[in-house]
């Protein structure tokens, strides 16, 4: 039976950061993961490209029961911290619109990078753990392939719920739960969202436009690219409000973000009247949605004012209720997690179990859409990579 200071439960971004800078330190690391692989939805983010972080990532583009939780480990291990280690690794990146950064080549490069970061840990690819026990102090686990190792600290950097196709599952939960460390109601979040019934039926023939929004829940809205979709909407902007929307409750899209419709239909009544109102919105929209919007409404001559601002509203402040989400198939990350409340801040132990720390996605702590994710997972993975 092999001892070790660390064992790090998860190859993702979190493990292998933490792995990383606990190697660093000293430590003698174990990294066990089921997948074949490590890194494998660092590999697949970004299209393939890996928005790795945003330079602008603070504590308010997370959500989390305790929103001041994340404050310290992203204050301690930062945006800029995470691109000078890019950089030193003389990895090709640029930057996109809202502070997100991609690599110029594969997603593969980051994974490569964490690789010989934490070349002094052993990696062990192919192996679940069966079962964990305290053993007062320190740990005993019980792996698939009947071998059974100890360590002082137990990292769980298991992820969440999402993508189950690459071996998502809640492992993490089950474990802090076994430890009496609480866990907050997950679900799934960044995930498009669905419509059934009559609006479905309007919806799918729209399916694959595409255009800049506004996509609103109460007091948040995100103005990002909308996609229509067989089963509802999706795209950037859907995904972030995703995150803040619950069932029962309608989401406000404004699809023309920068403009007045009622404003521009009004001008466009007195000039020329005899313009239909599909041929005014398709110079705005595109013509399929500016054909689903018009309807057989004549020419702009011929509508009341009520009847005009009717029709604005259905652009500017076009209201539906989802029926629900595409789930944790699609969904980019699970909202909810480990409940901060039992975990350090500063180190992410449990504060009830010496040696058990919490770090990553599998945490209450998540991101907005566009490389704040993975932030998270730096950031925390580097904390307990210092603590433990």
């Amino acid at each position: 039976m092999e001892a070790f200071d660390v064992v790090v439960i998860g190859a993702g971004a979190a493990g292998m950061m933490c792995a990383a800078a606990a190697a660093r330190r000293g430590r003698r690391v174990l990294v066990l993961d089921s997948a074949d692989a490590p890194g494998e939805k660092i590999r697949i983010s970004g299209g393939g490209r890996c928005n790795f972080t945003n330079r602008h990532a603070t504590p308010a583009q997370f959500l989390s029961a305790n929103p001041s939780f994340c404050i310290s480990a992203l204050s301690r291990y930062t945006p800029q911290d995470f691109i000078a280690l890019v950089d030193r690794h003389g990895i090709a990146w640029h930057e996109k619109t809202l502070g997100q950064l991609f690599c110029d080549g594969p997603a593969t490069q980051i994974v490569a990078m964490l690789r010989t970061e934490m070349a002094d840990a052993r990696l062990r690819l192919k192996t679940r753990v069966a079962h964990v026990e305290s053993t007062s102090p320190g740990f005993l686990l019980r792996l698939s392939d009947g071998e059974s190792v100890t360590c002082a600290a137990l990292v769980v950097a298991t992820g969440g719920k999402s993508i189950p196709r690459m071996g998502a599952s809640d492992f993490g939960y089950r474990l802090a739960a076994q430890f009496g460390v609480a866990v907050t109601e997950t679900r799934p979040a960044l995930v498009p969202l669905t419509f059934d019934g009559a609006l479905l039926e309007r919806l799918k023939p729209l399916a694959g436009v595409a255009l800049p929004a506004r996509a609103a829940c109460g007091k948040t809205s995100f103005d990002e690219a909308l996609l229509v979709t067989h089963r509802g909407l999706s795209g950037p902007a859907i995904l972030q409000i995703s995150s803040y929307w619950r069932e029962g409750r309608e989401i406000a899209v404004n699809l023309l973000p920068d403009a007045d419709a009622l404003a521009a239909l009004r001008a466009a009544r007195r000039q020329n009247g005899k313009q239909s109102p599909h041929n005014l919105l398709a110079t705005l929209l595109p013509r399929r949605l500016a054909r689903d919007i018009a309807g057989d409404t004549g020419t702009l001559a011929d509508l009341s004012d009520a009847r005009l601002k009717a029709l604005a509203a259905r652009i500017n402040d076009w209201r539906v209720t989802p029926s629900g989400t595409e789930g944790y198939r699609t969904a980019e990350v699970t909202l909810g997690g480990v409940d901060t409340r039992g975990l350090d801040s500063r180190t992410l132990q449990a504060r009830a179990v010496p040696g058990l720390y919490f770090i990553g996605e599998v945490v209450d702590v998540t991101g907005w859409l566009g490389g704040y994710n993975f932030q998270w997972a730096w950031s925390s993975g580097w904390c307990a990579g210092q603590a433990v």
